[in-house]
């Protein structure tokens, strides 16, 4: 770009000038000295952009996908797998179909929500389940539970998990399956985690004021535990665990008045939710800042729920 230029300025100043044979012969090989340079530089610039020989684009995008890339990471998922061949689905939506009507009885696999929770059934709806599933609530005692847990001081992360499997598995004794026919019994349990320390339901209004003032303005954890059992799979007798696990998220309140907390528990949303607060509801006025999924907090973490069942759906001969 620079010969060009000094090119151009030079004819422009020069084009006044008288010429003599001397020079223009001088002018020429002047002109001709600048295209040689420009075209040499040129050769230069484009030999040291040549591709390196050893370059790899698989290795390139592996790179970029392990350190986060995500335009590059893209790339390489659609370069690499563009094969022809139809990948199975990973979530759920891939795998509706396999799941019948709750009226349906030639169903081959239904599925039993071991909950009385208007927040996990609402989540279940949102996710193209409406109909698919019945509830029925677990009839496994949670109090005796809960004492028996913490006397062996689980984590809040295992206590979560714990409480879904065994409210999953406390449900099997509910009718469900036919002959030939696959029933999965969702359990979930979420609890609030203060700096360790586990917050259920509140007993009362006084214990709801209490939970929340100690969560006002700090951050804490919201773990929601969610276990799945299968009953009807051929080979396992009467059950197999399919899945269980415990997702969380992190939340931090905002700084509340104690006019603001007593006005909250009058509203009646407090009384029946895990840490005295609905994320959905009024509740989320408490709420400053999340980090993690949503759902989680409000009962059922849709995105890893969604996965976990679509594969365990694809590892049954149905």
């Amino acid at each position: 770009t620079y010969y060009i230029l000094h090119t151009t300025y030079y004819i422009l100043h020069t084009s006044h000038r008288p010429f003599t044979m001397h020079a223009m012969r001088m002018s020429i090989h002047r002109h001709l000295l600048i295209v040689l340079s420009t075209l040499f530089c040129h050769f230069i610039l484009v030999s040291s952009w040549a591709p390196n020989p050893n370059y790899s684009p698989r290795k390139h995008f592996a790179l970029a996908q392990q350190f986060s890339c995500p335009s590059i990471a893209m790339s390489a998922s659609t370069s690499s797998e563009d094969d022809g061949q139809r990948h199975p689905g990973s979530l759920l939506v891939s795998n509706m179909h396999k799941i019948g009507l709750s009226t349906d009885e030639s169903s081959k696999l239904r599925l039993l929500l071991a909950s009385q929770s208007p927040r996990r059934r609402e989540i279940l709806d949102m996710m193209g389940l409406a109909g698919r599933y019945t509830a029925e609530p677990s009839p496994l005692n949670e109090e005796e539970l809960q004492i028996e847990l913490s006397e062996k001081k689980f984590s809040p992360q295992d206590y979560a998990r714990t409480l879904a499997e065994r409210k999953a598995h406390a449900a099997m004794g509910v009718p469900m399956s036919n002959e030939g026919e696959v029933t999965f019994i969702i359990g979930s349990d979420t609890i609030v985690d203060l700096d360790g320390s586990i917050m259920e339901k509140p007993k009362d209004e006084v214990d709801a004021f209490e939970m929340i003032r100690r969560l006002s303005g700090n951050w804490h954890q919201v773990h929601t535990g969610v276990a799945v059992y299968a009953v009807g799979v051929r080979g396992h007798g009467e059950e197999k665990l399919m899945f269980s696990f415990t997702d969380t998220a992190n939340v931090k309140f905002a700084s509340l008045t104690d006019e603001d907390i007593q006005s909250y528990i009058a509203s009646k949303e407090p009384m029946d939710k895990a840490g005295s607060y609905g994320i959905q509801g009024i509740g989320g006025q408490l709420v400053e800042r999340l980090e993690g999924d949503f759902f989680t907090v409000m009962g059922l973490p849709m995105h890893r729920f969604s996965r976990e069942l679509s594969n365990a759906i694809s590892s049954l001969d149905i």
